[in-house]
């Protein structure tokens, strides 16, 4: 008889629970370790300057002699985003579907990456064999092509990690969820759900993509005097094929700007995503040469990105697009959770600018997430012993808590998680176990992590109450002061109307310094932390701010 296995699995989540992006899941067996997408998140209001959010490594790195596969569920940033920097620290293979490692072959070219990794390509349905696991990708419906979820047979039962997905019906590329397999997946019996709670507080079912074709015909149809300027996100080529099969209908030539809308299209295309009538696409740089009624350009920047296409047009900083009056943007997209402002900024400048704008979400734009029905159905097909909610706020969470509680689950089996948090499983039991280390890495331009807390509130500091810089030299031989002090202000006061005001600091900054050195005081430390709490002290009396002061003492 076989000696039974003490080991436990271990599922933890790096990124993606209370927070909306930079989804990571961790499945761990013994000396074998899955990693399950790896995404980014976006920069929020209280991280001046930095460009993107990744998880934390640091577990993966103590252990990757163990793992033994990264699996992508698709190509959406909030997944494949942090791939790259990933693959920067570890040499591991990746699995995905041939447009998911299409999209991030760009990526990994932008890293200088490309060629010396390894990039596996499966099929929706194909098995493999990874260390102790047993893995099938699933075919499901999403907001981007060769979306899967995935299957992962380990020693202590079946571990379903839903992805991202929505159930529709009537699909752009004719290919439905398949929801047979999932459903014999739950026939065999699921020890762990995963599943996605991004749309759990919409009530429903998600609306096919199909709508949005009969709304861009009539949207078509009735501005057919107006050059039409579509944004959306890159990644929906569905979307985008919508976009182009109507423009073809309504005899109009299509263009394409933002570096990312045309590096996945041009994936898309390349992979046999998209299927595109010759002629139909035209270079940005040719849009000239037809009349403007004959145009459609297809533009990144749906969720008011600084940096993107549509906003270079809508403040005039795109070198081959200039809007008219006559211009109709649409805003084929919904703004994500803390960019409302930033798409509230753009459309309130191209009004200024008198262009049209319809942004009509109701109309133009569908979710590519599952609402309340659809997740019900997912709980109904996989019939889990237990659960976990992934890829949500708190509030997500504790309502894909409540729906399950609904759907019939023992609330002792459901586990709404922390990053960082381990759950402990074997056939019949499930707890937590523990935390390993998790959180967020910040990357401002090449440098990763090298950004954190302390440089944030230096940050946030300086852009609440600026800076001023006192300057002096000194001879520690002769104990005297010799030049200075002069006072730089910067982001802190208008120098010519406060020269009083800084008159008066330096009087004070030469005081302090004047009798530390009259008392033998000759340690640099004391020297500067003395100036700068009188100086601190005094302009907060004055101003009522506390700016940031940097006394720069130099000797001779």
């Amino acid at each position: 008889m076989a000696k039974k296995t003490r080991n436990k699995l271990r599922v933890m989540m790096l990124g993606g629970q209370n927070e909306i992006g930079k989804n990571i899941a961790v499945i761990e067996y013994g000396a074998n370790i899955l990693v399950v997408d790896c995404g980014l998140g976006f920069p929020e209001e209280d991280m001046p300057g930095i460009d993107l959010v990744i998880p934390d490594f640091t577990y993966l790195e103590k252990n990757a002699d163990k793992i033994v596969g990264v699996l992508i569920t698709h190509g959406h940033e909030d997944h494949i985003g942090g791939i790259p920097y990933l693959l920067k620290e570890l040499d591991v293979p990746v699995y995905g579907t041939k447009l998911t490692l299409g999209i991030l072959e760009n990526k990994l070219a932008e890293h200088k990456l490309l060629g010396k990794r390894r990039m596996i390509t499966v099929t929706a349905g194909e098995k493999l064999n990874l260390g102790v696991f047993r893995v099938e990708f699933i075919h499901v419906n999403h907001s981007i092509a060769d979306a899967c979820c995935i299957a992962i047979k380990t020693p202590v039962g079946t571990v379903f990690h839903s992805g991202d997905f929505k159930l529709d019906v009537s699909p752009i590329d004719g290919e439905m969820m398949d929801l047979t397999r999932i459903g014999e997946y739950g026939r065999e019996g699921v020890l762990l759900l995963m599943c996605e709670s991004t749309n759990v507080d919409r009530p429903g079912f998600t609306p096919s993509e199909r709508r949005v074709g009969s709304s861009l015909d009539s949207i078509f149809m009735t501005n057919h005097d107006k050059r039409i300027i579509i944004a959306t996100f890159s990644s929906n080529v569905h979307r985008v094929q919508q976009i182009i099969n109507t423009s073809v209908k309504f005899g109009r030539k299509v263009a394409v700007t933002g570096r990312s809308m045309i590096n996945i299209i041009g994936a898309a295309v390349k992979l046999g995503y998209m299927d595109v009538p010759d002629g139909a696409l035209i270079d940005i740089s040719e849009i000239g040469r037809y009349p403007s009624e004959m145009i459609t350009i297809v533009t990144t920047g749906s969720q008011g990105e600084p940096m993107s296409a549509l906003y270079r047009m809508a403040f005039s900083e795109h070198s081959q697009v200039s809007l008219m009056p006559n211009d109709l943007v649409v805003l084929s997209s919904h703004a994500i959770p803390g960019n409302e402002k930033l798409v509230g900024r753009i459309i309130n400048e191209l009004y200024h600018r008198g262009v049209n704008v319809y942004h009509d979400e109701a109309e133009v734009h569908v979710s590519g997430h599952a609402c309340q029905e659809e997740l019900k159905l997912m709980h109904a097909l996989t019939k889990p012993k237990f659960f976990m909610p992934i890829h949500g706020e708190y509030r997500h969470l504790m309502q894909h808590k409540e729906l399950a509680e609904f759907m019939g689950m023992d609330p002792k089996n459901i586990f709404v998680c922390d990053i960082g948090q381990v759950l402990e499983l074997d056939r019949r039991t499930c707890k937590r176990g523990g935390t390993v280390p998790a959180g967020r890495t910040l990357v401002d331009g090449y440098g990763v992590g090298d950004v954190g807390n302390i440089v944030l509130r230096d940050r946030r500091h300086l852009s609440q109450d600026g800076l001023i810089v006192v300057v002096a030299t000194v001879d520690l031989d002769q104990m005297a002061l010799i030049s200075g002090p002069d006072i730089i202000s910067r982001g802190f006061v208008y120098v010519r109307e406060s020269e009083e005001l800084l008159e008066e600091a330096k009087e004070i900054a030469r005081r302090e310094l004047s009798e530390m050195l009259d008392s033998g005081v000759m340690e640099w430390t004391q020297l500067k932390q003395r100036v700068r709490d009188a100086l601190s002290k005094y302009l907060y009396n004055k101003t009522k701010r506390k700016p940031m002061i940097l006394p720069v003492i130099m000797n001779v």
